[in-house]
């Protein structure tokens, strides 16, 4: 089936996220629609999926016009989508997701889960999916649960299917897996609409490749195309994708781990007797899919999270039952993961902003009163150094683009005295452009003698900044491991298997 959009545009306010987009999708195509978070890619699926109404413009199959009120009408019409947050009801069995919503029925008119298996157990077959069909969902590893998604989306005939960010969430051999998967589909006839903004993953299956950028198609390219031309494409100006680090410079352990439990919000353990150690001049990377208790270890070492068991050493010093103002005064500075929720107040200006935690040091007073103007002079002095883009410090924080916001948290978390920074996805939602910035202070703060712990669940960049690999599989880790790992045996201890 061949899609075609033509003029799309659609506005939330006076936000235009897209802007007279036109897009084609061929029979059995693999395309790739790259862009940075943010650029529209999503809310162009979303139109094409029925969830959102297009402002203007029309959606084509075949060459005939369509509309969609709703996504069952876009089902119906072969459209299938693959979410990137799962939408699967964990206690159900596969076969129950898979037909909930047209369930098959019998003559009498109970459900006929055995008419359910069979489809599942077809269609899993016909493609090499692997799929239990009496399995729980909620005991399925992720890549099997993306594979249950397609799936349901096959099962109701889908003749083009889109996949939105489809490996975030997946080791590579599971990444590797679903290449192949999205080969054989479109082999057999089945258009594919990949969203992603991964460029190694782009070259290595698209057939096709479109990219967006603040909402509008800025153009297309081949697969044969390198990763600086695709990059420079998402972010309108030349990068360099490649990471020069110098060997590190070992000095004294800045922190000891040792045999720490740490709980989740529903009081099971997300860390299980986990340990290591960093020293200054290094970047320890904990590595691993999302999920696997790295965002516990940095509550907990930060003192978000209380540690249940075990004992953290910093300096020397015992700071295992430390408040967050004493770890951040005892040398510790946190880039968390969600910059919104955590690392800024959108409704505070950036200067605000970037005194956070710190408006009772004597370079932000002046007696019992906030000095004003050397917090200003503060403020622009890290505006520019680290390359926000903004018309004045005194911006509110909401008016700044994702790229923007996340360097004002690195500015300030790097402009504080310590000796290890605790750096949790730190170009999470960030154009490429700012991913090579943020990386070269990251770099920059280690080769100044500062431990480094780095939280990332994108292998290429842990493998770019990692001096050491700490691998975490459900709460522990499986091993530490040099960073000249090979990404099939990393791949394998991301899934707990441990050679």
């Amino acid at each position: 089936m061949k899609l075609e959009l033509r003029g799309i545009t659609k506005r939330f306010g006076t936000l235009v996220a897209n802007a007279s987009i036109d897009l084609t999708v061929n029979p059995g195509e693999i395309h790739a629609l790259l862009g940075e978070n943010g650029a529209g890619k999503s809310t162009l699926m979303n139109v094409l999926y029925g969830l959102y109404t297009a402002d203007e413009g029309e959606i084509l199959l075949d060459d005939k016009v369509q509309k969609f009120p709703g996504p069952g009408a876009a089902m119906a019409a072969g459209i299938g989508m693959v979410h990137q947050h799962f939408m699967l009801i964990p206690v159900f069995t596969v076969a129950e997701n898979v037909v909930l919503g047209h369930e098959p029925v019998s003559k009498f008119g109970a459900l006929n889960l055995a008419e359910a298996r069979k489809r599942v157990i077809e269609i899993s077959d016909k493609f090499g999916f692997n799929v239990d069909p009496d399995a729980l969902v909620e005991d399925l590893p992720v890549g099997i649960q993306q594979r249950v998604e397609i799936i349901k989306a096959l099962s109701r005939d889908a003749k083009i299917l889109v996949l939105d960010e489809p490996t975030a969430v997946l080791t590579p051999q599971e990444t590797d897996e679903l290449m192949n998967i999205m080969r054989q589909l479109a082999k057999n006839g089945t258009s594919i609409v990949f969203i992603t903004h991964k460029l190694r993953e782009v070259k290595e299956v698209a057939d096709a490749i479109t990219v967006i950028r603040l909402g509008a198609v800025v153009g297309s390219a081949s697969p044969d195309a390198s990763t600086s031309e695709l990059a420079s494409l998402m972010v309108g100006r030349e990068v360099d994708m490649e990471v020069k680090k110098a060997p590190a410079k070992l000095g004294e352990q800045v922190l000891l781990v040792e045999n720490i439990t740490v709980m989740d919000d529903r009081s099971q353990k997300a860390v299980r007797e986990v340990s290591f150690s960093v020293q200054a001049g290094e970047i320890l990377a904990i590595a691993g899919v999302q999920g696997n208790g790295q965002t516990e270890i940095a509550e907990a070492l930060l003192g978000i999270r209380d540690i249940v068991r075990g004992k953290v050493t910093l300096n020397g010093k015992d700071i295992t039952a430390d408040s967050v103002r004493k770890v951040l005064e005892a040398g510790v500075s946190f880039i968390p993961e969600d910059r919104k929720k955590d690392g800024l107040v959108s409704e505070f200006s950036i200067a605000e902003n970037l005194m956070l935690d710190s408006s009772f040091q004597s370079r932000f007073t002046k007696g019992l009163n906030i000095d004003f103007p050397a917090r200003r002079k503060i403020a622009e002095d890290l505006v520019q150094r680290f390359d926000v883009r903004t018309p004045s410090s005194q911006t509110l924080a909401s008016k700044l683009s994702g790229g923007n916001q996340q360097k004002v948290v690195v500015a300030r978390e790097l402009s504080r005295d310590g000796n290890l920074l605790i750096a949790a996805q730190p170009t999470r939602g960030v154009d490429v452009g700012s991913i090579e910035f943020i990386h070269q202070q990251i770099l920059a703060e280690r080769d100044s003698g500062r431990a480094v712990i780095l939280i990332s669940t994108e292998l290429d960049e842990v493998l770019a900044l990692a001096d050491r690999i700490a691998v975490m599989y459900r709460g522990k880790i499986v091993g530490i491991v040099t960073p000249d790992t090979s990404r099939e045996n990393l791949g394998k201890m991301m899934a707990g298997v441990v050679a």
